[in-house]
């Protein structure tokens, strides 16, 4: 999409199809979508997908929201919900706010590209203020509709609670997708776009994974077009037609942006599964050794002391 002030710098070598060394950054920020706290809705990554819409709706440029709730989100990857409306509220200054942000971003995008990582704490330290504008019925939809979980034709389905939501894994897809992009020598904006949209048709249909779509047969494009048409058009021009073009990305991986999408999108879909394996086979050693569960400080002894006699674990 003409016009994006996110850098591209295409630096795929050797034959790779995706850059390991982003590897750990992504499975950190995929947690975003599991994060909640007291006194706001959903996920940071559920709030996230809407604020994004909010903004589009209300104006914003899309190149710059693109930079903007990615820096958002890495930020969260290692604060959660630390963020700049919480800051705010617990007395910092605008100016001790976005450092605190920065410090939290600086944390995890050591493995970005440089100038995308410095295109991203630019945000964070200097803060738009977006005009909201209303969110559309189909992405608060996406919110409340449940991805399938694990489904393979002429198997019984794998339910893994809790299941997340289409608007979850699609602001997960978008940021993955930017952070992505200098990879693949993608524009990032356009990716970032056609992320948030590439699932509107879930709006109103529910989510019966890949063995729904077999079963559908001949019936399924026929469905996903008028499912996602009705969504299309709840959006005014000129931003119906930039999400419209946008997503002319999703059919193949023949372009540059439809590599960076569809890398952005299996990995999420294979580490939404990931963490559920993860979380099975967690064990105390890992608990209390790695992740210092009784952490040091003045009363330590006492809790080693008291874990001992009860023996635990």
């Amino acid at each position: 999409m003409a016009g994006s002030q996110i850098p591209t710098n295409n630096v795929a070598a050797g034959g790779a199809h995706a850059p390991l060394p982003l590897r750990a950054l992504l499975v950190e920020l995929n947690d975003i979508k599991r994060v909640r706290s007291a006194g706001r809705d959903g996920s940071i990554a559920e709030r996230l997908f809407l604020q994004a819409w909010s903004a589009l709706t209300g104006g914003a440029e899309p190149a710059l929201l693109a930079l903007d709730i990615t820096a958002k989100a890495l930020a969260a990857s290692r604060l959660g919900d630390l963020d700049a409306a919480f800051l705010s509220l617990a007395g910092l200054s605008r100016i001790e706010a976005s450092a605190v942000l920065v410090r939290g971003f600086d944390e995890v995008a050591g493995p970005l590209d440089p100038a995308l990582a410095d295109a991203l704490r630019a945000c964070l330290a200097a803060p738009r203020d977006w005009t909201p504008g209303s969110v559309p019925a189909f992405a608060r939809l996406q919110a409340h509709q449940p991805r399938a979980g694990v489904t393979c034709p002429g198997k019984p389905r794998i339910l893994l609670e809790p299941p997340e939501n289409h608007a979850e894994h699609c602001l997960m897809v978008a940021v993955y997708g930017v952070a992505l992009s200098p990879f693949y020598g993608a524009d990032p904006t356009t990716v970032f776009l056609a992320a948030l949209a590439h699932h509107l048709h879930n709006a109103l249909m529910p989510d019966a994974g890949f063995t729904g779509e077999i079963l559908l047969g001949s019936h399924l494009d026929a469905v996903i077009a008028t499912l996602s048409e009705r969504a299309l058009s709840e959006l005014d021009e000129p931003l119906r037609g930039l999400v419209a073009s946008s997503r002319q990305i999703l059919a193949d991986d023949r372009t540059a942006e439809g590599r960076a999408f569809h890398a952005a999108d299996v990995i999420d879909r294979v580490l939404q599964i990931a963490q559920h394996l993860r979380a099975a086979s967690l064990t105390m050693d890992t608990v209390l050794g790695e992740m210092a569960l009784v952490h040091d400080g003045p009363v330590k002894g006492f809790h080693d002391r008291v874990l001992a006699d009860m023996r635990l674990p």
